[in-house]
């Protein structure tokens, strides 16, 4: 069982940068791919970016490419997500998630975090 703990999120101002984490422990997280969620107020989760398990391989949303960066440490056990230049809309409360699949897909996650919210202002 993989426990996964966000962090990170708060208010922001647009234009500004933020840095989120998930710390995950229970398991090994070196054998797990890592996501970044989110899910705005209104509307249906969306994946954001993942990671592989070693870091070689990253896919990002199209509203986020070239602004957030997603990256892994698996000697600390964590996820960064780095957010440059953010928007109205990424105001969203932001998921982290642990999967051995080969998709991004929300029912092929096998752990989620609790969440974290980012909101930003204008």
């Amino acid at each position: 069982q993989v426990q996964l703990v966000e962090s990170g999120g708060g208010l922001v101002q647009a234009g500004d940068s933020l840095r989120l984490s998930c710390a995950a422990s229970g398991g090994t997280f070196s054998t797990y791919a890592m996501g970044w969620f989110r899910q705005a107020p209104g509307k249906e989760r969306e994946f954001v970016a993942g990671i592989s398990w070693g870091g070689g391989r990253t896919l990002y949303a199209d509203s986020v490419k070239g602004r957030f960066t997603i990256s892994r440490d698996n000697a600390k056990n964590t996820v960064y997500l780095q957010m440059n230049r953010v928007t109205l809309e990424d105001t969203a409360v932001y998921y982290c998630a642990a999967t051995r699949a080969s998709s991004w897909s929300d029912e092929d996650m096998d752990y989620w975090g609790k969440g974290t919210l980012v909101t930003v202002s204008s």
